[in-house]
């Protein structure tokens, strides 16, 4: 195949896939392991609060 393949976590889905295999609009990634691509939407879940915890902090300096 010329490559390692890697995995996408299908958000429509809730799967995760190996290969490209779905529309762009329903994928998260590529991941390198399948365990990476299941963690997802928790690390960007994770990511997304920890931003908003330091824009808050921001706001409230002004």
């Amino acid at each position: 195949m010329g490559g390692e393949e890697k995995y996408w976590y299908n958000t429509k889905t809730g799967e995760v896939e190996q290969g490209h295999r779905s529309s762009w609009t329903h994928l998260m990634g590529p991941y390198a392991t399948r365990e990476e691509a299941e963690q997802a939407l928790s690390r960007a879940r994770s990511r997304n609060e920890a931003w908003e915890d330091e824009d808050a902090a921001w706001r409230d300096k002004g």
